[in-house]
């Protein structure tokens, strides 16, 4: 076995991105069904690389995949880190926009670890924050990451955009994260 973070940067590297993003958002479809009964809620988060994110193709299979396998826009959410958006800013805002048209909903993932996070975040209509979890996981001791995840979560609302902690990995961090209201 070949952990991901092993495989990852080299299909990145060889341009093998798009196919791999390919490769999981099939089946992800095409089991949809079994997963989630008709009618009931469900969602199926689904990552998407920087690379799929310019893939000019990636908009014309999504939108096929949703036809051939009959999954609820709605039950789908792409998530893109916050620097592969940043990095591709205009591909990234138009797959949102064309994407989210016919109910599909985005996270921001990693969000925080980008150099410049909220002056992008105004032109990436996302529906989820996830906040990195490098500030998350030292919340309690470091009052500086308690603050940059209370300030993430502080403008989640004000663009009517929930907000996700990653890396809540105690009953303190949860507390903590409950106390300035992230949802986790």
């Amino acid at each position: 076995l070949v952990p991901p973070m092993a495989f990852i940067p080299a299909a990145e590297r060889y341009g093998m991105m798009p196919l791999l993003d390919r490769w999981v958002i099939q089946p992800a479809f095409s089991q949809y069904a079994t997963r989630h009964a008709p009618g009931a809620a469900g969602t199926c988060s689904i990552n998407l690389s920087g690379k799929s994110i310019c893939d000019d193709g990636l908009l014309a299979f999504v939108l096929g995949q949703f036809e051939r396998h009959n999954v609820p826009p709605e039950g789908i959410c792409f998530e893109i880190t916050e620097t592969a958006a940043i990095a591709n800013l205009n591909q990234a805002a138009t797959l949102i926009r064309n994407l989210k048209a016919i109910g599909c909903r985005f996270s921001l993932d990693d969000f925080g670890s980008g150099m410049s996070s909220f002056a992008y975040l105004k032109h990436l209509r996302v529906d989820y924050l996830k906040i990195d979890g490098g500030f998350v996981k030292d919340m309690i001791d470091d009052p500086i990451d308690h603050a940059m995840v209370a300030s993430i979560n502080h403008i989640g609302p004000v663009m009517g955009v929930q907000t996700i902690a990653e890396f809540v990995e105690s009953d303190a961090i949860i507390a903590a994260l409950r106390e300035i209201g992230v949802v986790f």
